[in-house]
């Protein structure tokens, strides 16, 4: 039964239920018959996650959602999975000391144990474990001098900007390996050579997950040396960009910081921890196909920061959107040129195309009439920065091929997209359901609306979310932006924000958007590749219309939050 149903932004709801084996009968259910409208359901400690495409199909699943039963979760298909580790992490010793036992105590309770797949989450192939209550699996316990299932392991403070792949880390009740170098929170105990997710087992029928939902864990303690295998990229490995029965149309002569092919992004597969991904500025993708008289979901080029430089080995025709870049032409002979942005324009074979760094804005979207040529992975050919699915960043020497012949006329040039007009407008730029992001004397003004966590802060502290600005530094990309403390007023400093609630929350899933709160105070924006789930407690969602703004913010670049209804997009009673 459902015990509460909150709001995680307009479009997405968290429900609430009183144990993790309620959780995994209400994700079954809901993934096999799913609400009208339903994009992902996201399985977590206790809660359930349900994404849709609309607002009003949102609406209508609440009212069916009330009072609603499911039948018990099945484990039918369940595997054992063996987990070799080598108990070294860097936390192991703290950890110990802070649970009042040994570190060989931990050990043995962590490997006396047999524990199960409970949900996927976070990145694909992190599944969290919990321990399963058997005799045998208590007795080890006890000698370890712990009951089964008893320790409660806190997270981090402030989470790890890199974890390496292969981490067997603890959280909570829960046990879990990062399968690839990602950001986390988790204590760190141990690695294993286990490859945890790999695309080869879908190829062939099985899950590319290692370890699933139902199926039963046991952690193996060996010695460094006694491990001969070591995790291949086979589960991550990232398709070549072009098609190999395609001749080439460009050349990366210079990728500059990072290049990426995207797309649209991964709809529906967030219950295998695999997040959207996708173009970071979907305004300006859109706005790019547009001009060459592709189709909107054509696969394009975004660049970070400007210093890509393409040759055309034939006759193309590109359109450049997003951040403020200069575009010069440089021919095989005779004086440069300049190109226009937002425009369609030709390069001749032989002509090379460069970006320059942008007077404003951080990315670049470089459309191909024809479209970027990829291999799909789950239905895409985006590049998820976290979890390594789809192309490799582009390098030096690579080359690119259009995926078909356009049919539509290119279009007119166009002016730029109006994220950043007016921030003195803020209410009335609430209400339009344009790119959004009002902005003004360097201050952006992002829209979002509270919850689902907003108790865990009290209404003066959710207020000062709003009262005081916020400041993108240096440590954000596309997985998030972090957030440092900026004024509430010229020349007042303000400060991070304090939580009621001191303990943890169980991980729970997060979307596109979220502003979570690490107990530091400052909040981390969740851009495309964030991690499905989350342990830090999400207290507003910027609406989606605003997040290409987001993705055109640099370091230094200060923020202000707006609250507004989630129906009309305008400024709530919340507001300041």
């Amino acid at each position: 039964m459902i015990s509460a149903i909150r709001e995680a932004g307009p479009r997405a709801l968290l429900l609430e239920l009183a144990t993790l084996d309620e959780v995994l009968a209400c994700h079954q259910q809901l993934t096999t018959a799913p609400l009208p409208g339903q994009v992902d359901a996201v399985a977590a400690a206790r809660t359930v996650l349900l994404r849709f495409a609309s607002r009003p199909a949102l609406r209508e699943a609440r009212q069916h959602l009330d009072g609603l039963d499911f039948p018990a979760f099945s484990a039918e298909g369940a595997r054992h999975v063996e987990l070799e580790v080598i108990y070294d992490g860097e936390d192991l010793e703290e950890l110990a000391t802070h649970l009042g036992m040994s570190t060989e105590a931990l050990i043995t309770w962590h490997t006396g144990q047999t524990w199960t797949g409970a949900f996927g989450g976070f990145a694909p192939g992190f599944t969290y474990c919990v321990p399963r209550h058997g005799e045998d699996d208590a007795a080890v316990a006890e000698s370890a001098g712990r009951a089964a299932a008893a320790l409660d392991v806190p997270r981090r403070s402030s989470p790890r900007k890199s974890v390496p792949a292969g981490s067997v880390a603890l959280a909570g009740e829960f046990s879990a390996v990062y399968p690839r170098i990602s950001p986390g929170g988790w204590q760190l105990i141990g690695h294993t050579p286990a490859v945890l997710w790999d695309l080869d087992r879908e190829a062939q029928g099985e899950s590319p997950a290692l370890v699933r939902p139902g199926d039963s864990v046991r952690y193996t303690p060996v010695q460094e040396r006694v491990v001969t295998t070591t995790p291949t990229s086979a589960g991550t490995a990232a398709p070549e960009a072009e098609s190999p029965a395609q001749d080439a149309v460009l050349s990366v002569v210079d990728p500059g910081l990072q290049t990426l092919i995207q797309d649209l992004g991964r709809i529906g597969f967030s219950d295998l921890g695999v997040s959207r991904a996708g173009v970071a500025d979907e305004a300006a993708l859109l706005q790019a196909n547009r001009l060459v008289g592709n189709e909107p979901h054509a696969a394009v080029l975004e660049s970070l920061h400007g210093g890509l430089s393409l040759r055309a080995e034939s006759t193309v025709v590109l359109a450049v959107c997003g951040a403020e870049a200069p575009l010069t032409v440089t021919g095989v002979t005779g004086p440069s040129r300049r190109a226009p942005l937002r425009s369609p324009f030709a390069l001749a074979p032989g002509e090379t195309l460069s970006l320059g760094a942008p007077e404003r804005g951080l990315r670049s979207v470089l459309a191909l009439r024809g479209g970027i040529a990829a291999t799909e992975v789950l239905g895409s050919v985006s590049t998820d920065t976290m979890s390594g699915l789809g192309p490799a960043p582009l390098t030096s020497g690579d080359q690119v091929c259009r995926a078909e012949l356009a049919t539509r006329a290119v279009g007119m040039p166009e002016t730029a997209i109006s994220h950043r007009e007016g921030a003195s407008q803020g209410a009335g730029a609430a209400g339009s359901t344009s790119a959004g992001g009002a902005s003004t004397a360097g201050q952006t003004v992002l829209r979002f609306t509270y919850g689902p966590r907003e108790d865990w802060f009290s209404p003066q502290e959710s207020h000062r979310l709003t009262s005081q600005s916020w400041t993108v530094t240096q440590a954000s990309n596309r997985i998030g932006i972090r957030l440092e403390v900026g004024e509430t007023s010229p020349g007042e400093p303000g400060r991070p924000l304090e939580r009621l609630e001191n303990g943890e929350l169980p991980s729970e899933g997060v979307v596109r958007g979220s502003l979570q709160m690490p107990p530091a105070g400052t909040p981390v924006l969740f851009l495309n590749d964030h991690p499905v789930t989350g342990g830090y407690p999400v207290i507003g969602v910027v609406i989606e219309e605003d997040l290409p703004a987001a993705a055109q913010l640099v370091p230094g670049d200060t923020i202000h939050l707006a609250p507004v209804d989630p129906d009309t997009l305008t400024l709530s009673p919340h507001s300041p």
